[in-house]
């Protein structure tokens, strides 16, 4: 006899009503094409995972399986939960049923958590009105959840508020509290985007030691299918807000049917190989349109040079593989960035009056060459992003001491006076991570890119710079069109690219790239990359890669340096880093990348793998 289903979506539609400038209605479809809804199952103590891009529908389907969609949107269909339809449900049953029931771990922790309460509070919360607990039992039961989820001295966590926890702590602060009241069901929305690849396989391992534990169901969403491999049995591939093929672990990733789950497969950078140029969505969607006759297909990967990609089709994953770039190991390249010594401490408050130092950066020393890149990995809280702040005098010393030396191009940024850090700045230019909170939302695009040329005086009149920010636009890859527009009529990873154009607008010679296609989808993240790989061939720039994503690093980097408490703990080519690491550190955190599509297959299929 078979068992019922725990969660069954059927024939599922979402559209949201929306206003033109006008004032005049539209609906836009979300979720389901016409006829084609969504369906799917959760069997009991299973985990589903919904995988694909950015805006193919995964978290409106999440959100409307909870009622937790915005009152502009329009729901049709079943979502039957043990035999009870939700979107039929009132709205005090769900509030009894969210929590209790149906627990959701959302993406980014910092604004999940009240940040005037404490943990302690915001955990017992739950329990206290799902469980009607006493305030002592709540509290007791909360530092045994927060013990259950791998946080150290549990007791103490209770006391501190969120922002004194790092962001892998408030992720299993945030799981704790979603599994307080013992749900049978939890949906994870990206529960590891932008975490290290450290804290990413603590957070895979405790959902999928939970999961076995609890025996509950999960619903996983996420873009990144090496972490999708690592705690799902079953995937449904999603695409414009319909279901594009579903099946096991083992079936999607051995022997995928869909077009469009070959080329999710091929767009992720590997650990094992170095290609010219990462294989987009369309270059695999554009092979299997014209069809494969014959064991190798070439096609136009758009590339620079010439560059040529062949789709494998003996291989279980038809994956676009590419040609290999030779790693250039050119030492006669001219040294635009010369780092010695560079350290960087902060002044922290102890006791009343006093004060302690804290340590953040200590003696880094690189040397940057033209047309070259240095990867710069480590764990969240190495010193990764404040070398690469201190390195364009965004962190002074008025914070803390600093020290070195920062010769570029034979001057020394740390000695220079604030009259002449101008015209520096406009040499080094830095991408941050977030595309989000990266553009002023109150410019256009054409004020974002024509305002830093009008502060250095590039151009010699305003015609002049928005021609420039015109030919910028285009050549990352967006239309000219664009400089009427505001940033929230952008995806994130278009807003990556404007952010990419602003900063290229003044000509620099180093691009500092802080995590800059962390927060990315895998097709946006390639083609964010090949960009980057392109402009750097064109232009001769000079890029520091920070990551925490060491496939990533594999690709972009000619060297890497790795980080630990601020401390350089290994700095050595990229290939020879990778296959032989010297230091515990660095293998820990080799050893902590989600196993790729292959291996999954694998694994699903029954396999036994072993990690690194």
């Amino acid at each position: 006899m078979t068992t019922a289903p725990l969660l069954e979506v059927e024939d599922l539609h979402v559209a949201f009503r929306l206003h033109d400038a006008e004032g005049r209605s539209h609906r836009v479809e979300a979720v389901g094409r016409g006829d084609q809804g969504v369906r799917f199952e959760v069997p009991a103590n299973t985990t589903v995972a919904l995988v694909g891009e950015s805006g193919s529908g995964k978290s409106v389907t999440a959100m409307a399986l909870v009622q937790l969609l915005p009152r502009n949107a329009e729901c049709a269909g079943r979502v039957l939960w043990r035999g009870d339809d939700l979107l039929q449900a009132p709205r005090a049953h769900m509030q009894r049923l969210r929590g209790h029931e149906i627990a959701c771990v959302f993406q980014d922790p910092t604004t999940s958590l009240n940040p005037v309460l404490t943990i302690g509070e915001q955990i017992a919360e739950p329990l206290r009105k799902h469980l009607l607990m006493s305030r002592v039992a709540a509290r007791r039961r909360a530092g045994e959840l927060l013990g259950e989820v791998g946080i150290s001295q549990p007791r103490r966590r209770l006391e501190a508020y969120p922002h004194q926890l790092s962001g892998g702590q408030q992720q299993r602060v945030m799981i704790a509290m979603a599994l307080a009241c013992e749900p049978q069901l939890l949906i994870a929305d990206e529960p590891t985007t932008a975490l290290d690849v450290t804290i990413q396989r603590q957070i895979l391992e405790l959902l999928a030691r939970l999961q076995r534990l609890r025996g509950l169901s999960m619903l996983y969403i996420s873009h990144d299918l090496a972490a999708v491999g690592e705690v799902a049995q079953q995937i449904v591939v999603m695409r414009e807000g319909t279901v594009r093929e579903q099946g096991t672990v083992g079936e999607l990733f051995g022997a995928p049917r869909d077009a469009y789950t070959k080329a999710l497969l091929a767009c992720r950078p590997r650990l094992d190989e170095r290609p010219r140029r990462l294989t987009v969505i369309d270059d695999v969607l554009a092979v299997d349109t014209e069809g494969i006759d014959s064991p190798k297909a070439e096609v136009d990967t758009n590339g620079i040079d010439s560059a040529k990609a062949t789709v494998d089709v003996a291989t279980p994953v038809q994956r676009v593989d590419v040609d290999l770039d030779p790693r250039r190991a050119d030492d006669d390249d001219p040294v635009v960035l010369q780092v010695d010594g560079l350290s960087k401490s902060f002044w922290l408050r102890s006791g009343l009056l006093g004060r302690s130092e804290f340590k953040a950066v200590q003696d880094v020393r690189f040397t940057l060459r033209r047309g070259h890149t240095l990867g710069v990995v480590g764990e969240s809280g190495s010193g990764k992003t404040t070398m690469g702040l201190t390195l364009l005098r965004l962190h002074d010393a008025a914070s803390g001491p600093l020290s070195g030396r920062v010769l570029f191009h034979g001057h020394d940024l740390l000695a220079l006076a604030p009259a002449d850090r101008l015209a520096m700045r406009r040499r080094i230019q830095i991408v941050f991570q977030n595309p989000y909170e990266s553009l002023n939302p109150r410019f256009t695009i054409g004020q974002t890119l024509v305002e830093p040329m009008t502060i250095h005086g590039i151009g010699i009149d305003a015609a002049a710079r928005e021609k420039k920010a015109r030919d910028w636009l285009v050549r990352v890859g967006l239309d000219a069109e664009a400089m009427h527009k505001y940033p929230h009529e952008f995806s994130g990873g278009q807003r990556q690219r404007i952010a990419i154009a602003r900063s290229l607008t003044l000509s620099p010679d180093v691009l500092v790239l802080d995590e800059a296609v962390a927060a990315l989808d895998v097709s946006v993240q390639a083609q964010v990359l090949n960009l980057l790989k392109d402009l750097q061939d064109e232009l001769g720039l000079a890029y520091i890669f920070i990551s925490h994503d060491l496939a990533v690093v594999r690709f972009m980097a000619d060297d890497v340096m790795v980080m630990k408490d601020g401390r350089v703990v290994e700095h050595r080519r990229t290939e020879t880093l990778l296959a032989h690491p010297q230091e515990e550190y660095t293998r820990r955190l080799i050893g902590a990348v989600a196993l790729g599509p292959a291996t999954a297959a694998r694994r699903g299929a029954g396999a036994t793998v072993p990690r690194p």
